[in-house]
């Protein structure tokens, strides 16, 4: 199979969420071949290793049928990271107005790195706008219910880290 039409879904993704996994099934369908690149971006503080983040999206992708999607991190630029793999296209999905305000800028500094590569936006789904990665952690953190937002096996990893972190039982 001849790729032609490369997409790029970056994120720090700390951890993979019922809304990142809604984007990338979208997301795929619009290109031959998707990368998810996973952001190593210590600036963030991330509860998981690049490494644990990198193979729990591995895992949270085997379900997407008729695909072609790789997960690879990225430390770089992200044009810098989209120019090196040839992608065409970024996606990103937007939850918000508060999203739209900062995706905006970020569309605009893109352009003028590269001109050749399009942002498509793809709206949240009705069932996962509310969700971040963010809230999740807190949520977990707290002793709440993280099941509605993520897969059992992120789930299951979310509440082992935060125990380890705490030094709580999960």
């Amino acid at each position: 199979m001849t790729v032609t039409r490369v997409g790029l879904y970056p994120g720090t993704f700390d951890p993979i969420h019922k809304g990142h996994y809604d984007i990338i099934r979208r997301g795929a369908k619009l290109v031959d071949k998707l990368i998810i690149g996973v952001a190593i971006n210590a600036g963030k503080g991330p509860l998981f290793s690049v490494d644990e983040r990198v193979a729990m999206v591995e895992h949270e992708v085997e379900a997407v049928d008729g695909t072609n999607i790789e997960v690879r991190p990225f430390e770089s630029l992200l044009m810098h990271f989209a120019m090196e793999l040839g992608a065409s296209i970024i996606v990103r999905g937007l939850r918000a107005v508060s999203d739209f305000e900062y995706e905006l800028q970020m569309v605009g500094m893109n352009f003028r790195l590269n001109q050749d590569i399009e942002t498509v936006f793809l709206m949240a789904s009705d069932t996962s706008q509310f969700i971040s990665s963010k809230l999740v952690k807190e949520i977990a953190m707290l002793g709440g219910d993280v099941k509605p937002f993520v897969s059992e096996a992120i789930a299951a990893q979310l509440l082992e880290r935060v125990a380890d972190k705490t030094g709580s039982k999960a």
